[in-house]
């Protein structure tokens, strides 16, 4: 049975486990109960999940089911090769949840950070949290895997963080990969960091390639909105 036809309490059950499994490996790799500040990320990832999750069955069950549909539904060739892309982030999400607590915590590969630099990366993930839920909250076509929703009747956003940058879940993502490392003080996560930005920079530049081809109106939109990910940067 696939997870768009199971019952719903299965689907929330499935969720939950999803979800809780990070910060479980997070925590038992650092070990060390008193962690202070995996805790923290710990309830900050698991706050963000279960946030957009509630907010999406309640708010927009369309959306909710295009993200189980690009979970299950056999793909065409195009989507088979962006979701080749997904497998590598989430391979690398892994690679980067199992060596912040190894450096940090556990071996103390890296030196110390002080505790500005951990506040700063608070506030990166404060930021990142706000990214995240905007752009599910402002976009009902945000698929899992990149594809243009023509039974949806898919047209472009360029409303609330939309009008920002063109890819707002992407930044929230990068802000992630960003402040967790530096608020659990881990330099192996950093570099695990940047190689999944270059691997999200590499699905945009396929992603707008898509769109610009196949969704009405979306060339206008890049020249309204000059900046992918980062303003004034790229």
């Amino acid at each position: 049975m696939t997870e768009i036809n199971s019952p719903p309490a299965a689907r929330v059950a499935a969720s939950a486990l999803y979800v809780i499994v990070w910060p479980a490996l997070l925590l038992v790799l650092g070990g060390d109960a008193r962690w202070l500040e995996g805790w923290l990320f710990s309830g900050w990832l698991v706050g963000v999940y279960a946030t957009v999750t509630v907010w999406m069955h309640v708010n927009d069950p369309a959306l909710m089911a295009e993200r189980r549909r690009s979970a299950s539904k056999s793909p065409g060739r195009a989507e088979q090769q962006d979701r080749r892309l997904v497998l590598l982030l989430f391979l690398g999400f892994v690679v980067w949840i199992v060596l912040m607590p190894l450096d940090a915590r556990r071996f103390g590969w890296a030196p110390p950070l002080p505790w500005p630099v951990r506040a700063s990366g608070a506030a990166v993930l404060l930021l990142s949290a706000f990214f995240l839920f905007r752009a599910f909250h402002d976009n009902t076509f945000l698929s899992g895997v990149t594809r243009v929703q023509s039974e949806r009747k898919q047209h472009v956003v360029t409303t609330g963080v939309y009008a920002f940058v063109r890819h707002p879940m992407y930044l929230g993502m990068v802000l992630m990969f960003t402040g967790a490392p530096l608020l659990l003080g881990s330099g192996a996560g950093l570099v695990v960091a940047a190689a999944l930005t270059l691997l999200l920079a590499f699905r945009i530049t396929r992603e707008e390639r898509l769109l610009g081809d196949e969704l009405e109106g979306y060339e206008d939109y890049r020249r309204q909105v000059r900046y992918r990910l980062v303003p004034r940067v790229w």
